[in-house]
């Protein structure tokens, strides 16, 4: 992950939002609002530990740029 933090942010990003709105139009169409609400577990235990980890290879890559 540390070689390509692009890749990283994009699947962060999808596992947030992504889903979310997903599961959010599921939602809205079956009337069934669990379907959002599982979805937001999911979304938070998945998606917020990979933006902490990209963020941190991000910090150690502008590190080694500045040495």
């Amino acid at each position: 992950m540390k070689q390509n933090l692009k890749f990283a942010w994009i699947a962060s990003w999808f596992a947030l939002v992504g889903q979310l709105i997903f599961f959010l139009g599921v939602s809205i169409f079956t009337g069934e609002w669990r379907f959002l609400m599982w979805s937001l577990l999911a979304s938070m235990s998945a998606g917020v530990p990979s933006m902490i980890r990209s963020w941190q290879a991000q910090k150690e890559e502008d590190n080694r740029r500045l040495d």
